[in-house]
């Protein structure tokens, strides 16, 4: 066996005949974590949809009608927070670690500021569900769950913030301990809200908010503990300056709007399944959890990118941080396919699961669930694709392109080509489209349209190297 040693570099190592490799085991040491900070998500994302198919599966029809416009949001306003993790990587590899904790504060005053926008996107529910055309009882319920759970999501974009730091500085098992932490809130406080208290579906949004409260404090309180703040001075630099906190929402927003942009389609996606059916609506959100088991820890996988692309191009080596970027781009593609296929075979045994057996309608959810599964398992890989490239890109700071590309496609494409696919004539909320009548069916092929066409120019824009000059971001 050739002898190897660490290189200078994030995951590098040098072998024998002095030539530079890139260190899978490195890699796996961020990326494991990350993944399993992710996979504790999907225990708390389905977590909620346990709790809220307890109370009616109108209820768990109402929770999907507005899930994905809940995040569209949540990535719009706090938009800030997601230039953390980048901001963060590229001073760690520059060696400027006061930079580092300096970007927490400037990310958490603007979460501070953005705060009053969360609460009045909460209050004015009405305005945000009535033209979506859902049946009345579902919209009812959807509102009571919508106030509590948008009006205090900028707690989530705090703890954002939290994890951008961990991550960025490649210690994601801090990340992975804060996330147990909410995780097991969550659990609590859903149980103790929804049913000891007799709250209903809008417990299970105060849940949430009360659970990300708790791991907000626990972050904070370790990144303000001794370790941190002897070598990153993080107890310094919390004072507010204006000129950073604008610098760092220019580098976010687009990053934030990419995100809300493709949620958002998604959003509108789900509201057509929900108007089309309650159980067609029922089965679309128990997928979109499923696929959660493909795609959070898929996510975690992509966002070490971010963090090695960004330590490698703080560290003045756009080379390297090109070559890590194609191994993770490939490595998510390859996880989160893999995880769809079992995901569509297994389906038909774990769907009942996440059903009332005393539903007249779960038979039906879990019969057209189990065909949405395999659509699901086809659109895994391009998400992959997406997601690595995408994460890839925002490590070297090129944000402003990727979201001009998922912009266009996500309400020019997907939406357009979801709606035409679902509804028979007469169903939609437009004639001027053709309307095929597809169902459920037909809203699920527009996805793997969708994420097909926006993987393969992601790609390529990684491809191509223009983000070579973007170079460094500097931060003062």
């Amino acid at each position: 066996m050739k002898e190897t040693r660490a290189g200078l570099l994030p995951a590098q190592q040098i072998d024998s005949r002095g030539r530079a490799r890139i260190s899978q085991r490195a890699i796996m040491s961020l990326a494991l974590p990350l993944m399993a900070n992710s996979a504790v998500q999907i225990v708390l994302n389905l977590t909620d949809v346990w709790f809220v198919g307890r109370i009616s599966t109108q209820a768990l029809a109402a929770v999907g009608s507005v899930q994905w416009l809940l995040l569209a949001v949540t990535y719009l306003l706090g938009g800030a927070a997601t230039a953390v993790q980048t901001l963060v990587a590229q001073a760690q590899g520059a060696g400027d670690l006061p930079r580092a904790a300096r970007a927490v504060w400037t990310s958490l005053w603007a979460v501070l500021i953005a705060s009053p926008l969360f609460v009045l996107a909460g209050a004015i529910r009405g305005l945000v569900l009535t033209p979506a055309g859902i049946a009345p009882e579902i919209a009812q319920l959807a509102g009571q769950f919508w106030f509590p759970r948008i009006g205090g999501a900028f707690l989530g974009v705090a703890v954002w913030t939290v994890f951008g730091f961990f991550n960025g500085i490649g210690r994601p098992r801090t990340t992975l301990v804060v996330t147990c932490v909410i995780a097991a809130s969550n659990a609590l406080f859903n149980q103790w809200f929804i049913f000891d208290l007799g709250m209903g579906i809008a417990g299970s949004g105060w849940a949430s908010t009360a659970a990300q409260a708790v791991g907000v404090s626990v972050g904070i309180g370790v990144f303000l503990s001794s370790r941190y703040r002897q070598t990153y001075q993080s107890h310094l630099g919390w004072r507010p300056r204006l000129g950073p906190i604008w610098q760092q929402v220019r580098l976010g927003f687009p990053i934030g709007l990419a995100s809300a942009g493709d949620l958002l389609g998604f959003a509108m996606f789900q509201i057509m399944e929900v108007r089309l059916g309650t159980v067609g609506g029922a089965a679309t959100q128990v997928c979109m959890m499923l696929t959660s088991i493909s795609f959070s820890p898929g996510y975690g996988l992509a966002a070490s990118g971010t963090t090695l692309v960004g330590q490698s191009i703080g560290a003045g080596d756009a080379g390297w941080a090109a070559r890590l970027g194609m191994r993770l781009i490939l490595m998510t593609s390859s996880y989160m396919g893999g995880i769809g296929v079992l995901l569509a075979l297994t389906g038909p045994y774990i769907l009942p699961w996440f059903a009332s057996s005393h539903d007249a309608l779960a038979g039906g959810m879990v019969d057209l669930g189990s065909r949405l599964l395999w659509f699901a398992a086809a659109y895994q890989f391009f998400d992959g694709v997406a997601m690595g490239s995408a994460m890839a890109l925002r490590g070297a700071g090129d944000v402003v392109v990727p979201a001009a590309l998922v912009l266009p496609l996500s309400l020019l494409l997907f939406l357009p080509l979801a709606h035409m696919l679902t509804f028979a004539p007469g169903q939609g909320w437009t004639a001027v489209l053709p309307q095929l009548g597809w169902g459920a069916v037909g809203g699920w092929v527009a996805i793997l349209v969708y994420l097909s066409v926006l993987s393969s120019l992601l790609l390529l824009r990684w491809r191509s190297g223009v983000w070579r000059r973007i170079g460094r971001i500097e931060r003062s």
